[in-house]
């Protein structure tokens, strides 16, 4: 039977039939150039999908210019409709099990350093499509040694069992972002829960100390300055490490609408507030997506992790 598949996200009486004057500071350049041509062809001859495409993320020609993307897992159907996401929702498919060594000949014919996975929900199984997760890192480990891995996974609806899948294969970055406020989560993401996202964010911590857990956050949809704090200090209570913080842009007239945009000197406020209350690293923009400067983050923290420790065991030998 063929996937069932919609794109009604939102009460037509929401839309945003006067959509806000997009402001200056944000410019998003088209696709272009023989790396990007390369990638795109790559990814349609492996069959694989990225969720650079079917989220219409604004920073796909750096990206890809760059030879960089980020691989979409468990098919291109969601079986979570929230507003602000332009990957189509219905009943997906079966699990793909070759696809995990698709996705890794992918990442060795790139010759990654830096390998980034996320995930459309997998609702329908209690595993949350786990599994796949867990042999894409430890296929990519095989293929191309020393290609560190971030995985953006959903929340599992919270089940811890799930996510200890994930975290036995032992990625570098364990990511899931929170998207919004509490008080806009059923407006958002009305299939999402807050607590599910504490669940997961706070347990892989426990699950792998050494994990650099991170998070992301949207503005732009109806939140205050102060929610938005609100959230970050929760993240940081949590045990996350690194977080992204980005304006929301809408997809198409059916998603949610811009309730604002964000100057850039809020932006500058809160990447000082996220430095201040501990976070390791902030990447705070109009345009910063989760993927944005991945590999630079963990190419960056990991350094200062071995600096920090290595001495200590140095000492330790030594005695």
């Amino acid at each position: 039977m063929a996937p069932t598949i919609t794109r009604d996200r939102v009460d037509p009486s929401v839309v945003n039939t006067t959509p806000l004057r997009r402001p200056s500071w944000i410019r998003v350049r088209a696709p272009s150039g023989e790396t990007y041509e390369w990638l795109q062809g790559l990814m349609r001859q492996k069959h694989l999908h990225t969720v650079c495409e079917e989220a219409g993320c604004p920073n796909l020609g750096e990206c890809w210019g760059s030879g960089t993307a980020t691989f979409l897992i468990l098919g291109d159907i969601c079986t979570r409709s929230c507003g602000f996401c332009d990957i189509k929702h219905g009943k997906p498919g079966s699990l793909d099990w070759a696809e995990p060594e698709r996705v890794a000949q992918a990442v060795k014919a790139m010759e990654l350093k830096h390998a980034v996975i996320t995930s459309v929900n997998r609702d329908e199984r209690r595993d949350g499509g786990a599994p796949i997760f867990a042999m894409v890192i430890r296929r990519i480990r095989q293929l191309q040694p020393g290609c560190s891995v971030e995985v953006l996974i959903p929340d599992f609806k919270g089940h811890l069992e799930a996510l200890r899948m994930v975290m036995d294969a032992r990625p570098e970055i364990l990511n899931h972002n929170i998207e919004t406020v509490p008080r806009l989560f059923k407006s958002v993401q009305p299939q999402d829960h807050y607590e599910w996202s504490q669940a997961i964010l706070s347990q892989a911590k426990l699950l792998d100390p050494d994990v650099l857990t991170k998070s992301g956050i949207m503005l732009g949809l109806g939140e205050t300055l102060d929610e938005v704090k609100a959230v970050m200090r929760d993240l940081r209570e949590w045990g996350v490490d690194i977080l992204t913080i980005g304006q929301y842009l809408q997809p198409s007239r059916q998603h949610l609408p811009i309730a604002r945009y964000a100057t850039p000197e809020e932006f500058e406020e809160l990447k000082s507030f996220g430095l201040e209350i501990g976070f390791k690293w902030v990447e705070s923009g109009p345009l910063v997506r989760s993927s944005y400067h991945a590999a630079e983050q963990v190419r960056t923290l990991s350094a200062v992790h071995r600096q920090l420790y290595q001495p200590l065991n140095t000492a330790g030998s030594k005695a």
